[in-house]
């Protein structure tokens, strides 16, 4: 998968750009403020919908502008499409090939992509719900059922969360009701921790590997699924439906008191272990950045597995926060087998010995120059 062409108006901070890119690595140079992260939030917003800095779109329209538009050339083994975003103040407009498309569910997928970013190491040492968001993103990418069982769920969350309220104040009687909400509720939270089960130990096998290579073997990565469900039922989907169903039984007089719901996959969280002991808590900051670098380079190994084609790859100024070695694994992972963006303020100190004939774009006041 390539992104070919690529053109904006009106975002951010570029009033018009069109850009023909390199099906290898482009790298993208300037100084700070100039636009480089922009041009790839850009691209992440083409394929996701949405941005990876903010959840006000707002921010995304050119001061003075009404909407922003972008759109791209994607480039894949059936052919080559034409993807198309426009995002006002009214909402957020999907093309495929100049045809409308009804749901935004309907438009992802089109272009799939892994953007690495230094905040990633979030992912390690933040929050669960920065590791929910993450694998949530990722797996919504890679699969269509997944990112439907998603979106319903979180309607019925929502749904449900509000009944409990109405509860909760007596507004409401009807616990019958919420039986029903609690059902449908498990009946989608039930394919999420199965799928969430497969595609974690897929991503851990590929995780392992690398994080080995990179360490020298010295290391070893392991990934632990923390999850409210029993492990024995997250494999199988009716298994899993009943012990939520379970779950929520036996929660219920407790939700009802709080006005939300205390259990569901939307609790759930991910732990990495090297060499058995929680690396957020326990391992050092080279530690931390192995692990994110070894988990990004996985998901790579990962959608190319679930999707049949390699994502395209975002680097957004994390050269200068790696070493040496693992830059070099780095570029050596990536190098004429994935499509990459990265953005750097100098070519100093990147192994360019290890970057074959990349594209150079200089990035300046929103505009864009070949070198």
């Amino acid at each position: 998968m390539k992104l070919t062409h690529l053109a904006l108006r009106s975002y951010r901070n570029y009033e018009q750009v069109a850009v023909d890119f390199s099906p290898h690595i482009n790298i993208l140079i300037g100084e700070n403020a100039q636009g480089k992260t922009n041009l790839l939030e850009a691209i992440y917003v083409l394929a996701l919908a949405r941005s990876h800095r903010t959840n006000n779109d707002r921010e995304l329209i050119q001061f003075g502008a009404d909407f922003a538009r972008i759109s791209g050339t994607v480039t894949r083994a059936s052919g080559d499409s034409l993807l198309e975003l426009i995002i006002s103040t009214q909402g957020k407009r999907a093309r495929v090939d100049r045809l409308e498309q009804p749901k935004l569910s309907q438009y992802l997928g089109r272009l799939n992509v892994v953007l690495f970013a230094p905040e990633d190491l979030a992912i390690v040492k933040g929050s669960p719900a920065n590791r929910r968001r993450f694998i949530d993103m990722e797996f919504g990418q890679m699969s269509a059922k997944y990112l439907y069982n998603l979106t319903q769920y979180r309607t019925m969350l929502r749904q449900r969360n509000a009944y409990l309220r109405q509860l909760k104040f007596h507004q409401a009687k009807d616990r019958v009701f919420l039986d029903v909400l609690s059902d449908q509720l498990a009946a989608f939270g039930a394919e999420i921790v199965t799928a969430r089960t497969a595609l974690l130990a897929k991503m851990a096998t590929y995780a392992s590997t690398i994080h080995g290579d990179i360490t020298k073997d010295r290391e070893a990565l392991s990934f632990s699924y923390q999850s409210q469900v029993p492990e024995a039922a997250r494999g199988d989907t009716e298994a899993a439906y009943a012990a939520l169903g379970e779950l929520f039984a036996s929660h219920q007089a407790r939700e009802i008191e709080q006005g939300t719901t205390l259990v569901g996959p939307h609790r759930d969280d991910v732990v990495f272990l090297v060499n058995g002991k929680n690396v957020a808590n326990f391992g050092s900051q080279g530690q931390q950045r192995t692990t994110a670098l070894a988990v990004k380079l996985a998901e790579i190994d990962l959608m190319k597995a679930q999707t049949g084609e390699y994502p395209v790859l975002l680097l957004d100024d994390v050269l200068s926060e790696l070493d040496d070695a693992r830059q070099t694994h780095l570029l050596k992972a990536i190098q004429n087998k994935v499509q990459t963006f990265l953005t750097t303020t100098s070519l100093d100190g990147i192994a360019q010995e290890l970057i074959d004939s990349p594209a150079v774009f200089r990035v300046q006041a929103g505009a864009l120059t070949a070198e």
